[in-house]
């Protein structure tokens, strides 16, 4: 980050963000000089086990997915964010695998840690040393009782102790990463506790709970502030508040637990909409933060320790939420920033994120009879289940209002699903631009749309792909032109100021939202990005003839204007003038849908195009593949606007 980003990031700081920063640098600054030493601990205990008989409640499908799984690990195999590595056996800490870097030794404050060209790439160094893969094997020894598991883990928590001292190196910068990994080592002790080294491991280890001390203490001092308290700060203080409750060993263990919580509770409620969906717009931010407080929720109520109502509630809301957004697949929108980070992994390759959150949802909160079947199983639902306290066994809460309906409309995210029939879904986006003064993870994609049909991406959002490192890829990935909207003289409608950073943010407001299911839903919305011009969008989806009709119009002066519509990586196109025929396939069996352009814009296809990029589509962090995109180019000024229409055959 160069000088002009950090103020432009000061800038949207407000005087007491401004103020707790200052004194983060003083108190840096003052840990340098000493780093105290981890208080004397006798009869340190565990006792946060689960209850007897939930190991024997996984479902025998999940706990093969697992043990899969665990071997893979064992065998030395896993994969991050698109990079294959074998060295999972005895791994170099500081390694990224994909740039070939290794980030420097030193005092921890002081490594550059957003500068790829000393550090390498800092997401590929941080997964792994968030030791989700370790609650996995440690997972697989609870099922299997096979010691190689448990010995692995052992042998790899050592080495990473060993290597990594407290305020030493690349894993002690970032609140996020002790949070989560906190959270790690409780399932990890809680799974391995028939092993009968566990106790040796962790309570009577002295490096054990030096560690566990140090993140404590760090994540006291550090938390994320002010514009930067969104998910971060959340994963902060649910990492704290488990370790506290389950590793209350230290003096200040009360003061951390009670801290945390008050955390918690505060920021659960200020990153999440009354509605139950998360403020940063960021669909796998909201599954990341539901199974954050999930997992906090499990240690409260393991310890003993009260709850504060509204946290139970925000989660119930966001489990309702989430049920109510996604489609026929169990797929919930494409939205924002993605970067596949979870909160606690205890699953095997195959297991569905969004269906474990809805099992575990039911199993606490009660479905209601409008939520979607939920497949599969996982092995995570039966272990929260196990230590969280039901809320309410007939899903009757008193005093809380639950959607009687299915809900198709939230109006203070501004988000809009239109369903008809053969799961013809489309999410329309006339929400706020993110969340906070940066909207760190947002994108510039007002009014812009997704649809899909039995659960295929028909038309897409094309996702995340990076976030450091590759610039030109992080602004396409985010830009107005890389979303199904309507791009104005070559710009996006919100301004960037650099990585995690919008100076200036586009408002957006829905004038029509009619969900209601009597044969043609309607939305409407318009934004204010592209001043002193306006767009306004109408969607219609009539469920009779299977058709969306989508009308753009831009109000002001004569602009140039491109029309943006990304296909799904399944669909084939041939476009031949202002019509493309899309064809793809479903579970062998044939589809197509013709959608028809507006023949006042010039239209081509791109796919794969790297100068610059357009025509891509990244299906997780770190992966990208090339996608049809088709771009209609022209001018705005004709006074009716620009229709189009997609039509599902057969």
């Amino acid at each position: 980050m160069n000088a002009g980003w950090y103020l432009r990031r000061l800038s949207r700081m407000g005087p007491r963000e401004v103020g707790g920063r200052a004194g983060d640098a003083v108190r840096r600054r003052r840990w340098r000089s000493a780093r105290p030493h981890c208080p004397r601990v006798a009869g340190a205990r565990f006792t946060a086990v689960l209850p007897a008989g939930t190991i024997a409640a996984i479902p025998p499908d999940a706990a093969k997915r697992l043990l899969a799984e665990a071997d893979r690990l064992m065998a030395g195999h896993v994969e991050y964010f698109g990079v294959v590595r074998d060295d999972l056996a005895d791994p170099d800490w500081w390694y990224d695998p994909k740039t070939g870097r290794r980030a420097p030794w030193g005092h921890a404050f002081d490594v550059p840690y957003r500068d790829e060209e000393t550090v390498g790439d800092i997401k590929q160094i941080w997964e792994l040393s968030r030791h989700q893969y370790l609650t996995v094997l440690a997972a697989a020894y609870a099922i299997s009782g096979n010691e190689r598991y448990a010995e692995r883990v052992a042998g790899h928590l050592r080495s990473w102790w060993a290597a990594n001292p407290p305020l030493r190196g690349v894993h002690w910068i970032s609140g996020i990463e002790l949070g989560i990994r906190l959270l790690s080592w409780v399932w990890i002790r809680r799974l391995l506790d028939g092993w009968p080294g566990a106790a040796g491991l962790f309570e009577d280890n002295p490096v054990a709970r030096e560690q566990v001390w140090h993140h404590q203490r760090w994540l006291a001092a550090f938390p994320s502030r002010g514009s930067s308290a969104n998910n971060h700060v959340i994963a902060e203080a649910a990492g704290q508040f488990a370790a506290a409750c389950a590793f209350g060993w230290f003096p200040a263990s009360a003061r951390w637990r009670a801290g945390a919580l008050r955390s918690l509770e505060r920021h659960l409620r200020g990153n999440t909409f009354g509605s139950g969906l998360n403020r940063e717009l960021a669909t796998e931010y909201h599954g990341l933060v539901l199974e954050l407080g999930l997992a906090a929720m499990a240690e409260a109520d393991a310890a003993g320790v009260p709850v504060p109502a509204s946290v139970r509630l925000v989660l119930l809301r966001m489990t309702d939420a989430l049920a109510a957004v996604v489609d026929g697949r169990l797929r919930p929108p494409r939205q924002g920033d993605a970067d596949d980070g979870h909160g606690l992994v205890l699953d095997g390759a195959g297991t569905g994120r969004w269906a474990s959150l809805l099992a575990t949802g039911e199993a606490v909160f009660g479905r209601l009879t409008w939520w979607p079947a939920v497949t599969g199983t996982d092995v995570r639902t039966p272990l929260l289940a196990a230590l969280i306290r039901p809320y309410a066994k007939d899903a009757t809460v008193p005093g809380v209002v639950r959607p009687a309906t299915r809900p198709g409309h939230f109006a203070d995210a501004g988000m809009t699903i239109l369903r008809g029939p053969e799961e013809i879904w489309c999410r329309c986006d006339g929400g706020p631009h993110g969340f906070l003064s940066i909207a760190a993870h947002a994108h510039a994609d007002a009014l812009s749309l997704e649809v899909r049909h039995d659960g295929v991406e028909v038309l897409a959002d094309p996702g995340t792909f990076c976030y450091h490192g590759q610039p030109e890829w992080r602004r396409y990935f985010r830009s107005t032109l890389g979303h199904n909207t309507v791009q104005l003289d070559g710009g996006d409608q919100s301004v960037s100021g650099g990585p995690f950073l919008w100076t200036r943010h586009a408002r957006s407001r829905v004038l029509v939202a009619d969900t209601s299911g009597t044969g043609v839903a309607r939305w409407c919305a318009e934004h204010d990005g592209y001043r002193p011009s306006v767009h306004r969008r109408r969607v219609e989806l009539t469920a009779a003839a299977k058709e969306l009709r989508v009308v753009d119009e831009v109000r002001g002066p004569r602009r140039a204007v491109r029309l943006a519509f990304h296909l799904g990586p399944a669909i084939t196109a041939g476009l031949v003038g202002n019509r493309a025929a899309l064809t793809w396939t479903r579970d062998g069996e044939d589809r197509c849908a013709v959608l028809d352009l507006d023949g006042q814009l010039s239209w081509r296809a791109h796919r794969g195009e790297t100068g610059p990029p357009l025509g891509w589509y990244s299906p997780g962090f770190g992966r990208k593949e090339p996608s049809t995109t088709l771009v209609g180019t022209g001018f705005t000024g004709g006074g009716q606007g620009f229709t189009t229409v997609l039509r599902f055959r057969g």
